[in-house]
Formats: structure tokens, sequence, C-alpha cells
């Protein structure tokens, strides 16, 4: 049983600086000074993984999220 896409996030970090997070980790995967450099890592890191990956704000929304997983239904055309 599957419990559907695994996720990863760019998350703002307390202390200054991006993290990226797997979802329901508690510490980060990795850290960065800039989110663009936090982007790119965790765009790397969920293509690796085939998973979704959540890009939030600084105040913690999600404002971007891209898929890297296999989609059942991908777009025809």
């Amino acid at each position: 049983m599957s419990k559907g896409p695994k996720s990863h996030h760019i998350v703002p970090n307390p202390n200054g600086g991006w993290d990226v997070k797997g979802g329901g980790a508690q510490r980060a995967s990795s850290h960065h000074d800039t989110k663009q450099e936090a982007v790119s890592r965790g765009r790397e890191i969920s293509r690796n993984q085939g998973s979704e990956l959540r890009i939030h704000n600084k105040d913690g929304r999600i404002a971007q999220s891209d898929s890297h997983g296999n989609d059942p239904y991908p777009p025809k055309g």
C-alpha cells in the first residue's frame, strides 16, 4: 500500500537561510544561504527520488509545487 507521493519542502530556517527537508522530517537534508540555492538542491533531490517539491514563502505558506513523481494522468498534447 502506497501512502501517496513522497515530498520535499523548501522552508525558511528560523535562524536565517533556507532548508531542504524531506516530508515529515525533523532535520533538514541541507541548509542554504539563499532560497535559490535551496530550490536548486531541492529540485535535484526531488527529481532523483521522484517526489513532490513544495516551495514555501517566508511566512511558511506553500508558494509553488513541482511534481517529479510518476504522474498517473500525464497531460495529453
